[in-house]
């Protein structure tokens, strides 16, 4: 018979992601806030770090960081304010921004990443074999929002 609530298997599943990912997220930024760096920032660093030289438009990364332009933009803000980033008119249609890293940016970010990748070993990866790792990179895959659309 179906019911309107969760079965104790669904709600064991849920409850547990929630709690992990909570942790979790605590744990790596408590890690981060020692480099003055946030979650929120973290990831847009890494981000213009995958990106190399060139950067990213600055629409791009906010869809990619699922924020609000607004939201995105006083990021953006903060993170020029302290020399970590730089924008500038598009070279491809000039009428967007594109954003890239400063030297400054590219030490801080090379540095929280050595901190990040070790605390997500230790916190992480270190309990979990090959076998875990694939079955949640499968789950991940199955949860994507693209494959929805």
């Amino acid at each position: 018979m179906a019911t309107d609530g969760l079965s104790d298997l669904e709600q064991d599943a849920w409850r547990g992601f929630l709690l992990t990912h909570d942790r979790l997220w605590r744990a790596l930024e408590a890690e981060l806030a020692q480099l003055n760096v946030s979650m929120a920032e973290y990831s847009v660093l890494a981000l213009l770090y995958e990106a190399g030289p060139e950067g990213m438009r600055m629409s791009d990364l906010a869809q990619r960081r699922l924020m609000s332009t607004g939201g995105f933009t006083r990021l953006a803000d903060r993170l020029q304010n302290r020399g970590l980033i730089e924008r500038r008119r598009s070279a491809v249609d000039g009428r967007g921004f594109d954003a890239t890293l400063t030297g400054s940016g590219r030490a801080l970010i090379r540095r929280a990443r050595r901190r990040h990748h070790s605390d997500l070993r230790a916190l992480f990866f270190s309990r979990l074999d090959d076998d875990h790792l694939r079955c949640l990179a499968e789950i991940w895959t199955r949860l994507d929002p693209d494959v929805f659309s």
